[in-house]
């Protein structure tokens, strides 16, 4: 069976390490991935917005499957092209992945379907908007309610760094259309858990609970980044919570989907954070999260390619999806400067010395440039 793979970062590297090792896996390619990706697969000069190009490359070179990593094709509607074409593909329609592109959609399905979050409003104009901030609790969180590549979220202690917040999105268009709207929400202290779920309209499968660290500095301090590091199973996850979670919020979302005419195919990933024992969604992502996939990949016993082709056939409820009873952690390694200004086309060496069996490298900006490895 011959393989897309969609996207350039740490995520597709660990997707295309695991599909690699199935046996029934012919050719496996990747657009546009990068340099440790092409150590496992043929990288293809395609970028993740070009949806044609995509898709002609997938029916030229007969792809049985394209998967998708990062949300962007997903919310262009990469899915809703390919099977319009009879291509098959792993990943949610344009419009359930709204659940991840639209945080208002999102907020709205919840509260639809009675799935437990922050209390929150929606503004799309500056004066309504900077009226209701000055009764509203303190800490409150800005949102732009579209995909703002994670720096869409703004936690403010004060009315006057809100209302700036407020400001910067509506009448700065800081973030483009994604902030075109805004989504004020109640702020909520407790410990985040990262719980992603295998998802085919129907039937949903949750993974091994991980918790991912965003903070550059030790201790938890410092800017937010894409993930300094995530492990799994995170402990947090008790049996109890994990079965809460799965009633509560994973299985409800992917029924309220089906319900307004969206099903879910694909991985919903559910951000949850937890406090006084309760689960409180803060945030839906339509795909595999990022370093998050690095451990949990790991620990899937049963063929990966098995599960997806499940999902994209409708019948996941035939599977039984299994997990080593092991423990992984993930530590990303990154340019000094990062997540603000650093330098690029720098030489990485020493990276096969570090892999053995129980150690993987998982490379995320990283290419070649005469010959050698270098960060990009």
């Amino acid at each position: 069976m011959n393989v897309l793979i969609i996207g350039n970062g740490g995520r597709e590297h660990a997707l295309a390490w695991k599909l690699a090792q199935s046996p029934r896996v012919g050719k496996l390619f990747c657009a546009p991935g990068n340099a440790g990706i092409a150590q496992v697969a043929e990288c293809v000069p395609l970028q993740i917005d070009d949806i044609e190009g995509l898709k002609r490359f997938a029916q030229t070179h007969e792809i049985n499957l394209t998967v998708v990593g990062p949300e962007l094709p997903l919310s262009l509607g990469i899915a809703d092209e390919f099977r319009k074409s009879h291509l098959r593909i792993f990943g949610p329609t344009r419009n359930a992945a709204l659940i991840e592109s639209s945080k208002s959609f999102a907020k709205e399905l919840m509260v639809r379907e009675k799935i437990p979050t922050p209390s929150s409003r929606t503004f799309d104009q500056l004066k309504p908007a900077l009226t209701w901030l000055e009764s509203c609790p303190l800490p409150i969180v800005v949102k732009a309610d579209g995909l703002a590549q994670g720096k869409g979220v703004i936690i403010c202690a004060t009315r006057a760094d809100a209302r700036e917040a407020v400001r910067s999105m509506l009448e700065e268009q800081r973030f483009g259309v994604a902030g075109a709207r805004v989504v004020l929400e109640e702020f909520l202290e407790g410990e985040e858990l990262t719980v992603m779920a295998f998802a085919d309209g129907r039937t949903v499968i949750p993974m091994i609970p991980a918790q991912d660290h965003k903070r550059i500095g030790e201790g938890d301090t410092g800017l937010n980044t894409g993930g300094m590091g995530a492990y799994a199973p995170a402990p947090l996850g008790t049996p109890e919570l994990r079965q809460r979670i799965f009633e509560e919020v994973l299985s409800p979302a992917v029924t309220g989907l089906s319900r307004v005419g969206s099903p879910f195919y694909g991985v919903l990933y559910a951000g949850i954070m937890v406090k006084d024992g309760k689960p409180y969604v803060l945030e839906f992502n339509a795909r595999f999260g990022d370093p998050e996939t690095q451990v949990v990949l790991p620990l899937l016993k049963t063929d990966l390619l098995d599960v997806l082709e499940a999902v994209v056939e409708h019948r996941l409820d035939q599977l039984h999806v299994e997990w080593h009873n092991q423990a992984a952690v993930c530590v990303v390694l990154t340019s000094g400067g990062y997540p603000g200004s650093y330098q690029t086309r720098l030489p990485i060496t020493g990276l096969p010395e570090k892999e053995s069996k129980s150690v993987m490298v998982f490379h995320a900006g990283t290419s070649y440039a005469h010959q050698k490895i270098v960060t990009n």
